[in-house]
């Protein structure tokens, strides 16, 4: 693949934004959850900053309070050690990891009827991965949502959240990550082709809290999930990754926003996706603020692009904010490109042939990620979704 843009690592002691556009003051950043009421949002009107590459006419209403309310359903199939409940908006543990930063959250979050709550007690290891299917209200049809799980101290589980179907779907997503547990989540977005998903997830770690966070992004017609991981205390590890493959009309957008407010945490973005088709979008975003109480940090994010034909586009906009000097290191990267010539010339030379030698690169691309995912089932699903992916066009 050929890399378009490279940024390197940094570890000077001067301020300094690696950016490839202007970065939102940290003064404004620091406002990010600014409440729950959806009167305290503007209507967007796409020329926001953090709207301008959405499809707003594909939201159908979303934005704008215009989208009727239908019924998702939600079934948990849980581990032994591990509690679900469906609890009221006024729940006095719903909102802890974070508030709705933009007007569809807030929509949803005053929308829904019952939270599912997903609890893994203290100082409890789950045996098996729990599994939450989250169904689409059907073709047409609009839905909200919320889902928190909560490791509790010293805890540790696997979460894997499964969104398929078809509608309309907005929703708030926490994790409340407590001292010392460590909290394994998979978010897959396989809707059908017709379905829209707009998506906040919040993750907020304790202390010496660690987090690894997957998004797999497949099917839809338009998705976007945006993450925002926080730190309570120091310790605190989370490693963000996501693989999205986006097809011929789809719109696949990922914002991502990593908060270093307190000393001596860590924090590892890694995001690759494919594009193939006429219309396929992809959006990535990823912002990471260290602030200057932030000392010992170290943080890098990387993401890539692997456009596979014509018509196909991938946006790529990395930004780094850094307010203290002393940090351990943080740096980005992204690149967008086609096929490596050369990777294929070496391939084939070996008697491989081209078709395959397309084949071998794709999944090579992605196997950095896959090997990741410490699920077997969710790992080899995915494997065989990529594949069929493949054999659509041809490759």
């Amino acid at each position: 693949m050929t890399a378009t843009q490279e940024n390197t690592e940094n570890t000077g002691t001067e301020n300094t934004a690696l950016a490839a556009e202007a970065v939102v003051p940290a003064a404004s950043r620091g406002e990010r959850f600014t409440g729950f009421d959806v009167e305290a949002f503007e209507v967007p009107r796409g020329r926001e900053e953090n709207w301008r590459f959405t499809p707003m006419k594909r939201l159908h209403g979303l934005h704008d309070g215009a989208a009727a309310t239908g019924t998702a359903t939600i079934e948990a199939d849980a581990a032994p050690e591990v509690t679900v409940e469906s609890v009221p908006r006024d729940d006095s543990r719903l909102g802890q990891a974070g508030a709705p930063s933009d007007r569809i959250a807030a929509q949803a979050y005053s929308s829904f009827e019952q939270a599912t709550l997903i609890t893994v007690p203290k100082e409890t290891k789950a045996a098996t991965a729990s599994t939450v299917t989250i169904t689409g209200p059907g073709e047409g049809k609009v839905a909200y949502g919320h889902v928190q799980v909560r490791a509790e101290q010293f805890a540790e589980a696997a979460i894997v959240l499964d969104h398929r179907g078809s509608g309309i779907y907005a929703d708030n997503v926490e994790f409340v990550i407590g001292d010392g547990a460590q909290l394994t989540v998979v978010s897959v977005q396989d809707w059908a082709d017709d379905a829209v998903h707009v998506s906040e997830q919040h993750l907020r770690l304790g202390r010496d809290a660690k987090l690894k966070h997957i998004v797999v992004t497949l099917g839809g017609n338009l998705v976007r999930v945006s993450p925002t991981a926080t730190f309570a205390d120091h310790g605190g590890d989370v490693e963000m990754l996501g693989l999205y493959f986006a097809d011929a009309g789809q719109h696949q957008e990922h914002r991502l926003f990593v908060d270093h407010a307190v000393p001596n945490c860590k924090s590892n973005v890694m995001y690759k996706g494919a594009l193939q088709g006429d219309g396929a979008h992809g959006v990535w975003i990823g912002d990471v603020l260290i602030r200057a109480a932030a000392e010992g940090t170290r943080t890098y994010e990387l993401n890539r692009n692997l456009v596979l034909t014509a018509g196909a586009r991938a946006d790529s906009v990395p930004n780094l904010e850094i307010e203290t000097g002393e940090i351990e290191g943080a740096g980005h990267a992204s690149a967008t490109g086609r096929f490596d010539d050369e990777q294929l010339f070496y391939l084939q030379s070996r008697g491989i042939a081209e078709e395959a030698a397309r084949r071998l690169v794709v999944r090579g691309f992605f196997h950095e990620i896959l090997v990741k995912i410490d699920i077997p089932e969710v790992r080899e699903r995915l494997q065989a979704a990529i594949e069929a992916e493949l054999e659509a066009v041809g490759v």
